[in-house]
């Protein structure tokens, strides 16, 4: 039977996977290369845009599925602390009337750090590859 901290963390990894997955996809759905350019404009690489649109579309399914869910939970906060120190610190928690403030990005980075510390093992993929039962441990320890 599943405890209420599982089932918690797996509503909170399949959601901003989900989310991720989203972003991820809208990138390239609305024209990757408007992203490239849009990342050139604030001084970053252009090639950058490529790495996070993928990141946030693989890494969102690995979070859906259970894979690997504290190494891509990093990566997104990491990718959310990015995002927040270059892009929206500026314009302020809620915005500017033009553009979102890092309110999401906030609450996505809470999201992650979560899993980082607690990971989510309820329907995951990770469980089955690698902790198919824990009987067999019990026995060998």
């Amino acid at each position: 039977m599943l405890q209420k901290h599982e089932i918690g963390a797996l509503i909170l990894r399949v959601t901003l996977g989900v989310l991720f997955f989203i972003h991820g996809l809208v990138k390239f759905q609305g024209g990757i290369e408007n992203i490239v350019g849009w990342f050139e404009s604030i001084s970053l690489p252009g090639f950058m845009a490529y790495g996070v649109a993928l990141l946030e579309m693989i890494g969102g399914i690995a979070l859906i599925i259970g894979f690997a869910t504290r190494l891509v939970s990093v990566l997104f906060a990491l990718l959310m602390i990015g995002a927040t120190l270059k892009v929206k610190l500026s314009i302020g928690l809620l915005g500017n009337g033009q553009m979102a403030g890092y309110e999401l990005d906030l609450a996505f980075l809470a999201i992650a750090v979560y899993l980082i510390i607690n990971g989510s093992k309820a329907f995951s993929v990770s469980q089955l590859l690698f902790n198919q039962d824990s009987t067999e441990t019990k026995k060998a320890g």
